[in-house]
């Protein structure tokens, strides 16, 4: 008879720990991500309707169709624009106002955020509790040129030229119009995420700031935007997924991707492909094209999280 002596024993407990913390997430995560993506890639190289239970090959053809579509390359152009756009105006504007909050004031000779400060971040951060099709809603009825709550402002200021004028139905303003909603609905998440990242930093780094006579501007460029590298890289991977989808919001704001296509974007491309055209075989090939996509920018924006570390290591 063979006794299971205690590092035995411990071994095992060890291995069952491991199977359930890491092996069942695994499971999971093999199950609702790998295995969907897997299947989308193999409906791309069909013909597939969506409803009929056979598919015909037709290789890279979906893939060649969806090159040579002009909504295509509207839609990337439009979602390459929030690639740019929304870290800028939405990382930049979160990390000015996390700044405010925490470091921005000074009292008794020390670092504070500005007074009243938990006021303003529940203020701000309010718009990220509202749904994005709810607050597209929202916006699109402020946006409204006849009964909307932005002419009528404009109106009693006495600026007359913005009397029914379509904010989502001019070329010019369609896509900013879009911006500032998303941007509008996030930037709260963002300023909580940099509010708390800076909290985490060295007060003292800051005071020392203050003494040396750095105002806000130059403490937030030389000092917390270097020290916040990481967590800014991790948060723009964050935008760019966001950037890459924007289906809600611009889907309540523009449902046909605006004038011109000018707020068209990758999702509403495939949705349309789908649903409206029952080509899920080139729905999935655009699926393929957009999750590429991500994964190539969030690999470089996390080779240029990492590069520093690994600088510092030769």
């Amino acid at each position: 008879m063979t006794v299971t002596g205690p590092g035995r024993r411990r071994r095992w407990d060890r291995i069952s720990l491991a199977a359930v913390f890491v092996g069942l997430p695994g499971l999971l995560y093999v199950g609702i991500v790998v295995w969907p993506l897997v299947q989308a890639a193999a409906y791309s190289l069909t013909n597939w309707s969506g409803f009929s239970p056979s598919a015909e090959f037709v290789g890279p053809a979906n893939f060649g169709r969806v090159l040579h579509d002009d909504r295509f390359w509207a839609a990337l152009r439009t979602n390459g624009l929030l690639l740019v756009t929304l870290p800028l105006v939405m990382l930049g504007g979160a990390l000015v106002l996390a700044s405010l909050l925490t470091v921005g004031g000074v009292r008794t000779g020390r670092s504070r955020g500005l007074r009243g400060s938990s006021f303003y971040r529940a203020v701000i951060f309010f718009p990220y509790l509202i749904p994005g099709v709810a607050a597209g809603v929202m916006w699109g009825r402020i946006y409204d040129p006849s009964a909307g709550l932005l002419n009528g402002a404009l109106t009693a200021i006495g600026l007359e030229g913005f009397k029914d004028f379509a904010w989502l139905g001019d070329t010019t303003t369609a896509f900013p119009s879009v911006v500032f909603t998303i941007v509008w609905g996030g930037l709260g998440f963002f300023v909580t995420y940099f509010v708390a990242a800076i909290s985490g930093l060295d007060p003292e780094v800051f005071d020392s700031a203050r003494i040396d006579g750095a105002g806000p501007a130059r403490t937030l460029w030389h000092i917390t935007l270097p020290l916040l590298r990481e967590s800014i890289v991790s948060a723009a991977i964050f935008v760019e997924i966001g950037a890459l989808d924007a289906y809600a919001i611009v889907t309540a704001l523009t449902p046909d991707g605006g004038p011109d296509r000018s707020t068209f974007v990758l999702s509403q491309y495939l949705m349309q492909a789908a649903f409206k055209e029952g080509a899920f075989g080139t729905a999935c090939a655009i699926g393929i094209v957009i999750a590429l996509v991500t994964f190539a920018v969030s690999a470089a924006l996390w080779t240029a999280r990492r590069e520093p570390a690994a600088q510092r290591g030769r």
